[in-house]
């Protein structure tokens, strides 16, 4: 994931705390660096889920920069989605098209080929710190579509509990429902491990468009 996020958190704490944004910011970039140290495996990762960890890494810096402000969990929970909203919200129509292009190509036969592909590299990893998923296409069990998965290991998680912010991992889980809307999916899921469960289910359903 390029760190062109990075931009959207930095115009948000401006926007937020405009009096010492700049203390804010040079904070956030400290607990950054120590933080990341535990994500740089998943830039060369083989399991491609591992590419969120960055942004998770920067994510936590600023929720523990917060947090040791004496924020409450709920402004700390508004700033974060407000920020990852406007990161991951099209800036056009091309980008609202490719948005929604897989989620049209999942019954197709590429479509199949690339589901195969990703079920291989998301069932194992190479890092005991990173992600470990099961892709599911019985369509009995993915809500008619064909496509859903498990996470059974979340580098998310263990990211956050090593550094003692679980309470905050869950943040990280509403963004599902954002980026599944935008891909023209509506997420359906009874269970996470930021929560307590044993697994993430993710399954799907189409949403209706024009």
């Amino acid at each position: 994931m390029s760190s062109s996020y990075k931009k959207y958190f930095l115009q948000a704490i401006r926007n937020t705390y405009p009096e010492n944004a700049g203390e804010i910011i040079a904070v956030l970039n400290r607990h950054y660096q120590h933080i990341s140290v535990d994500t740089q495996f998943a830039a060369t990762s083989p399991n491609p889920i591992d590419r969120r960890l960055d942004f998770s890494a920067y994510f936590l810096a600023l929720i523990k920069t917060l947090d040791e402000q004496g924020e409450s969990f709920d402004t700390i929970r508004k700033v974060c989605l407000d920020i990852v909203t406007d990161y991951v919200r099209p800036k056009n129509k091309f980008q609202q098209y490719l948005k929604r292009l897989p989620a049209k190509l999942i019954n197709t036969w590429l479509g199949r080929v690339v589901i195969k592909k990703l079920a291989q590299k998301f069932s194992q990893n190479t890092n005991k710190e990173g992600f470990i998923a099961r892709i599911i296409t019985d369509k009995d069990e993915t809500l008619g579509l064909g496509y859903g998965f498990d996470v059974l290991e979340c580098g998310i998680c263990k990211l956050f509990n090593k550094h003692r912010y679980q309470h905050y991992a869950s943040i990280l889980c509403e963004v599902d429902e954002l980026t599944s809307s935008l891909a023209g999916l509506k997420l359906v899921r009874s269970s996470t491990i930021a929560l307590g469960a044993a697994t993430c289910d993710f399954r799907f359903k189409k949403i209706d468009t024009p």
